[in-house]
């Protein structure tokens, strides 16, 4: 009887061809018009793949992304399809590797930047705004504290980089000039919708979506489209709402707290990335279904 490994840091299927193998996801060419997206146990962190998997990671990303597709297509519409694991992969035992952390999806045109939503003062963003007073050129008041609720959430885009390398932000005007006018604003707006909507949502469930990063798509007929993962652990800070004060960085549900002990480490940041104890593995575990556990029963 084959059982699933608790932890899955890489795949290897024989009947799909691989697109890509990303951070965290390994991509495969599904058909004319699909591809599958399984979501590994890896982690990064500072732009680096670390060598311990954290176990159910993926099923969680997974888990988490389907959800909040689902509940946003009233904004916008998504990569999901109809078609299941058993459609387009025909190995049991490599189905079995695949549940609960594989997605069938539409192929789309990814746009080349990530929508970048900022809600608090937090990051690169507060590091941005002691040294200019303002957020990747957006002005904000004078005296803000570090995790600060932001007066207004702020769109602050990023060119994607390659493996290895780091995203960089750009303005509004240079997103105009990649995406076109019309396509950029469209791109702002849903990103600020998405987010004004899923931030509220995960407040009443004691979890606050602190910053989140979209990407998105367009199909055949230019439809903008929701693509990759959607408000997750891994591409959102998500504290808990009732320990939550400004002046100090909160406890997180997300990798933040996998940073948070690398940056005590005598570590450039680049690669090979240290190893991690048992007990920082089991704790972001923990961390991850916790989050899932809140936003999702």
């Amino acid at each position: 009887m084959s059982v699933q490994p608790a932890t899955l840091f890489e795949t290897h299927l024989r009947d799909l061809p691989l697109i890509h193998r990303g951070k965290v996801r390994d991509i495969y060419d599904a058909g004319a018009e699909h591809l599958l997206i399984v979501t590994t146990d890896r982690l990064s962190a500072f732009d680096v793949v670390l060598p311990d998997p954290i176990p159910g990671k993926g099923a969680v990303l997974t888990g988490i992304s389907r959800f909040w597709f689902e509940r946003t297509q009233h904004i916008i519409p998504n990569q999901l399809t109809r078609l299941t694991l058993a459609d387009v992969v025909k190995d049991p035992a490599e189905r079995l590797l695949l549940e609960n952390r594989a997605m069938v999806v539409r192929k789309l045109k990814a746009l080349p930047i990530e929508a970048v939503v900022r809600g608090y003062l937090i990051g690169s963003g507060w590091k941005d705004y002691q040294k200019t007073g303002a957020v990747c050129g957006i002005a904000l008041p004078q005296n803000l504290q570090l995790a600060d609720k932001l007066p207004q959430s702020l769109f602050t885009p990023a060119t994607k980089a390659p493996k290895g390398q780091h995203d960089e932000n750009i303005s509004f005007e240079e997103t105009a000039a990649l995406l076109g006018r019309p396509l950029a604003e469209q791109v702002r707006d849903t990103a600020l919708g998405l987010y004004s909507y899923a931030a509220k949502y995960a407040f009443a469930r004691g979890i606050i979506i602190a910053d989140t990063k979209f990407e998105f798509g367009l199909d055949k007929d230019d439809q903008l489209m929701l693509i990759d993962e959607a408000l997750t652990p891994d591409s959102s800070r998500f504290w808990p709402a009732d320990t939550y004060h400004p002046g100090i960085s909160p406890p997180s549900f997300d990798k933040q707290y996998v940073r948070d002990y690398l940056e005590t480490l005598n570590w450039d940041k680049k690669p090979p990335a240290p190893r991690l104890p048992a007990k920082i593995i089991a704790k972001t575990a923990e961390k991850y279904r916790e989050a899932y556990k809140r936003l999702t029963t």
